[in-house]
C-alpha cells in the first residue's frame, strides 16, 4: 500500500523535454517550488511541505531521473545537465500557471535552482539553497584535497563503470552507506521508514542508477563548465539568496555562506541549522521550516 505523504495535494504528470515529470501541488499563496537532492525524491519535503502550504502554493517535483519522473538514457551527462533539469522546472511551473516563483532546493535540486536563477533571472523571486557549495567550488576543493567527496568522482566515471560497481555492491548497501555518512548521527534514524522505502524503490531501478551517474557526469563536465563561464563573466544571481547549512560541507571546506558570497551571490544571507547533518529538512525540520519561513 502506498502512503500519502502530501494529503490534500494534487498529483500531476507533466510532459517535459525528455519525458514526463511528476509533481505534487497544494496550498495557497505565492508559488514555491521544492527540489529534492540525491539519492532521494520529492518525498524528502514531507516533513515541512504541509506547513509551507499554509502560506504558499507549493509544488514538489521529482527531478529528471529520480522518483516517478522519466529517466531517459543518456551519454556523458548530456540529458542531465542542471540546465536541462531547470528546463523541466520551467515546464512544470508554467503548466501549473506559475511563470515566476520562489525556489527551495536541497543538494542536486539546489544546483538546478541556482543554474535556473543564473540562466533565467526573471523566473526566480527568492532562492534558498540547502547545504551545498557551487559545483565549480566543490570540484576545486576535491582537486585540492580539501573536500573528501569520493562519490562525485566515482559516479562521474564513464559508463558503465559505476553502474556495474553499484550493482555488484548492491544498491541498498551503496546508497544507504552514503546517506548514513552524511547525517549528523551517522545512521538512518532521521528518515521516516516510509520515505526510505520510496528512496529504495528509486535506487533499485537500474535505469535510475544510470540517471544518477549521468547527473554526476554532467556535474563534472557540463555543469562545471557553465559555472566557470559565469564566474569568468562575473555573473551573479539577481534574486535574494539564502544559504542554509548543516554539519556537512562545513567540516572540510569554507563555510557555505562565504562560498556563495565570493561567487554567485555576493549579498546572500546565511543560516546554520543546528543538530543536523546534510539532510536538514529531515534531520531538523522545525528549524529548517523556521529559517525558510523567515526568508521566503
Amino acid at each position: 500500500m502506498s502512503y500519502d505523504f502530501f494529503p490534500g495535494f494534487a498529483a500531476h504528470w507533466i510532459d517535459g523535454n525528455a519525458g514526463r515529470i511528476f509533481a505534487r501541488a497544494g496550498g495557497e499563496g505565492p508559488p514555491l517550488l521544492l527540489l529534492h537532492g540525491f539519492p532521494q525524491t520529492h518525498v524528502m519535503w514531507a516533513p515541512i511541505a504541509l506547513d509551507l502550504a499554509r502560506r504558499f502554493s507549493v509544488v514538489a517535483m521529482d527531478l529528471r531521473g529520480y522518483g516517478w519522473s522519466a529517466a531517459p538514457r543518456s551519454e556523458g551527462g548530456a540529458l542531465y545537465s542542471k540546465r536541462a533539469m531547470a528546463a523541466d522546472c520551467v515546464r512544470v511551473m508554467e503548466s501549473l500557471g506559475h511563470v515566476r516563483f520562489r525556489l527551495v532546493g536541497h543538494d542536486r535540486g539546489a544546483r538546478v535552482g541556482y543554474r535556473l536563477a543564473l540562466d533565467q533571472p526573471g523566473r526566480i523571486e527568492k532562492l534558498a539553497l540547502l547545504d551545498i557549495l557551487p559545483t565549480a567550488s566543490v570540484w576545486r576543493n576535491i582537486e585540492a584535497g580539501v573536500t573528501p567527496a569520493a562519490h562525485w568522482a566515482f559516479l562521474a566515471q564513464e559508463a558503465p563503470t559505476p553502474e556495474r560497481e553499484i550493482a555488484r555492491i548492491g544498491p541498498d548497501a551503496y546508497f544507504e552507506r552514503l546517506m548514513m555518512g552524511w547525517t549528523l548521527e551517522r545512521n538512518l534514524r532521521a528518515f521516516d521508514a516510509r520515505a526510505l522505502a520510496a528512496y529504495r524503490d528509486g535506487w533499485r531501478d537500474p535505469a535510475r542508477i544510470h540517471a544518477f551517474c549521468e547527473d554526476y557526469r554532467a556535474g563534472a563536465t557540463l555543469d562545471r563548465a557553465a559555472d566557470e563561464q559565469d564566474l569568468a563573466a562575473g555573473r551573479v544571481i539577481d534574486a535574494p539568496v539564502l544559504a542554509l547549512s548543516g554539519d556537512f560541507f562545513l567540516t572540510s571546506a569554507a563555510p557555505a555562506l562565504d562560498a556563495w558570497r565570493t561567487t554567485f551571490a555576493p549579498h546572500a544571507q546565511g543560516a546554520k541549522i543546528a543538530d543536523a547533518g546534510h539532510f536538514v529538512a529531515e534531520e531538523n525540520p522545525q528549524a529548517t521550516l523556521e529559517a525558510l519561513n523567515a526568508f521566503l
